[in-house]
């Protein structure tokens, strides 16, 4: 009964979420994010034991607990009733790429909370960072139907800026 209640609660707190975002706005960008792979088990085998399987578990658990692949579901199909639009945008390099030059480094994101740009300089929270690239790849494949990825520049275009 407990488990019931507590699925029952979240199911309810999902439903009530997504329906207010998909009646305040028609055009929602999320980054396409594979829940099952980022839920996968860690433990490895035994030729090759897992490492960090506790902390793995415990974060697999959190992911799961708060359902995302509902809550993505759900609001795709209430913004559809209302002729709104869930534009869904590969993740990749969306928290490494700078909105600022457009560098693309695993340098410019040294921590969770931070990013700080190894090309130019630009600081901001890393989330702010993901939000602008999400919804500049968002724009990108509603205007021109491209896949949305975030892309990184040439490697002689990464250079120049570099030196700069």
């Amino acid at each position: 009964r407990l488990h019931r209640y507590i699925a029952d609660s979240r199911r309810d707190f999902l439903h009530k979420t997504s329906t207010k975002i998909a009646k305040n706005h028609s055009l929602i960008y999320v980054e396409d994010l594979k829940v099952s792979n980022m839920s996968a088990s860690a433990s490895g085998t035994k030729e090759s034991p897992g490492k960090n399987v506790r902390q793995k578990s415990g974060l697999n658990r959190s992911i799961l607990d708060q359902g995302w692949y509902s809550f993505f579901r759900m609001l795709s199909y209430k913004l559809k009733q209302r002729g709104g639009k869930l534009i869904k945008v590969d993740p990749r390099n969306t928290s490494r790429t700078c909105p600022r030059c457009g560098l693309v480094s695993a340098e410019n994101r040294k921590s969770q909370a931070t990013f700080a740009c190894i090309g130019c300089g630009f600081r901001s929270n890393a989330d702010e960072v993901g939000a602008i690239n999400v919804l500049r790849a968002g724009r990108a494949r509603l205007a021109c139907g491209m896949s949305g990825a975030v892309r990184p520049l040439s490697a002689g275009t990464q250079r120049d800026r570099l030196q700069h």
